[in-house]
């Protein structure tokens, strides 16, 4: 049974912080990088379908010189890695499945977005390849994201789209908010398997992704490396009490919430063996050719028409960046609950380590825009997340409270706020106790100055193509 949350004393996570207590495996010490504005509390990614509310994270390293993994990162990808010879090596493997124009030779998975638009387009139009372009559809489309999405098959590219039923994944979307405080965690299951188990469908052998995942801060050796970590989407078995969705293991998903294989399907890893024995190749297109999301951003704007969102999206301060999904405010946003760090923690973090912010200005508009409420889309996902009696007979017995409302959802913040990053202050008002821009101020880093001409920044969003 799934109880009503409460919301959480003062005096009951003050004990929790006085006995160094920290949630999901954090480091208690908050750490930030001098060189972005990223803190060690940022996790990693991880292989997904073993994660339940007891995993322990796995976060970025930040070094003794206060440089983080992903800033060592980018300065080897300006300073040290040969492109020409990086592009030489994706002209070869371009050159070994390209097919003879009667089928697909390899796939992309996206939304339609500034960076699977700029990898489908670069393979085909550069390249000389016939990409197949994948979907996993969105929990709830913005009118932005369909619009990109045709603007997608406008520019030249036949498209699959997998709309996955609706019914399942509601129900496994408000599991995942309730035992992980992560309504993206069944949707990224989804978009991580699809491209794979189409590969073994269709007989096609290559995949493009964009980036690697040390951009963000994994393992910068992961860097090294031209193509992604199969056991990110497969295993060689899937035992039902050790492989999760929301948090919940796939024999009590069946057991006590009436669910069926087949309702779990899309979300279940493939196998292994039978993906290494098809060769299907899975690659980082970000290995061949030089990341920059600003780029990507002014590429697809002059080769398909991009479209960004009408107003500044809540938590931060840009229009492009993950703009198809509803639910991407709310994806963000519980991020910053769980680690200190919101929205625009991590885009400003990217853009200055790729110089198109400097630190100063990242770090007053994290104290801008970082932890802003999302109000926009509030009725869609309390109704998107509510599991009704006549929708779920047996799924909504589980639930003490079915409706998922504002006070639902505000009370459960607090079981996801570490006692290490949050306190209550004599307004009984919940605040961060350490801030990247509090942090900047003790080491005189950020002037008044500097804080008030960064604080007027409006994004690096211009005219330019």
């Amino acid at each position: 049974m799934y109880h009503k949350p409460k919301a959480k004393s003062s005096e009951e996570i003050e004990r929790e912080y006085k006995s160094k207590k920290s949630y999901f495996g954090l480091p208690f010490e908050v750490k930030f990088c001098k060189k972005c504005i990223i803190s060690n509390q940022r996790p990693v990614s991880e292989i997904l379908y073993k994660n339940n509310i007891k995993t322990q994270k796995k976060t970025i390293r930040i070094h003794d010189d206060g440089i983080c993994d992903a800033c060592k990162f980018n300065e080897k990808k300006r300073k040290d890695i040969n492109w020409e010879k990086r592009e030489k090596e994706l002209i070869d493997l371009c050159n070994k499945h390209r097919g003879n124009g009667n089928d697909y030779d390899c796939i992309v998975p996206g939304s339609g977005g500034k960076d699977s638009f700029f990898v489908a387009h670069m393979l085909k139009y550069k390249y000389n390849m016939n990409p197949l372009t994948i979907t996993w559809a969105p929990h709830m489309y913005t009118e932005t994201g369909r619009k990109n999405m045709e603007n997608w098959s406008n520019a030249g590219f036949d498209n699959y789209l997998v709309t996955p039923n609706r019914k399942i994944q509601r129900l496994l979307t408000r599991l995942a908010i309730d035992n992980l405080f992560n309504p993206f965690q069944p949707f990224v299951f989804g978009q991580k398997f699809l491209a794979p188990k189409i590969a073994l469908k269709l007989g096609i052998k290559l995949i493009f992704y964009g980036e690697n995942a040390a951009e963000y801060g994994n393992d910068s050796a992961e860097g090294e490396l031209p193509t992604m970590n199969i056991d990110y989407f497969s295993t060689n078995k899937i035992e039902e009490d050790k492989t999760f969705i929301g948090g919940v293991s796939i024999r009590e998903l069946k057991e006590k919430f009436g669910l069926k294989h087949i309702d779990l399907l899309n979300y279940l890893p493939i196998n292994k063996d039978q993906l290494t024995q098809s060769d299907v190749e899975v690659y980082y297109f970000g290995y061949f050719k030089k990341w920059h999301q600003q780029s990507n951003y002014y590429y697809a704007v002059k080769h398909g028409g991009f479209v960004t969102n009408p107003e500044r999206m809540p938590g931060t301060y840009t229009k492009y960046t993950s703009c198809d999904d509803k639910m991407e405010d709310f994806n963000y946003y519980t991020l910053g609950i769980k680690f200190g760090l919101g929205w625009t923690s991590n885009i400003a973090s990217f853009e200055i380590r790729d110089g198109d912010l400097t630190r100063e200005e990242g770090v007053a508009l994290a104290k801008k825009y970082d932890l802003e409420f999302p109000k926009r889309f509030l009725e869609d996902l309390f109704k998107y997340l509510t599991i009704g009696k006549e929708e779920y007979p047996i799924a909504h017995k589980m639930f003490e409270e079915p409706e998922f409302n504002y006070e639902y959802f505000m009370n459960l913040h607090d079981r996801f706020r570490s006692p290490h990053l949050w306190k209550k202050t004599v307004n009984n008002e919940w605040q961060l106790r350490n801030t990247v821009w509090d942090d900047a101020k003790k080491s005189n880093t950020l002037t008044d100055k500097q804080e008030l001409n960064a604080m007027k920044w409006e994004g690096n969003l211009g005219d330019k193509v």
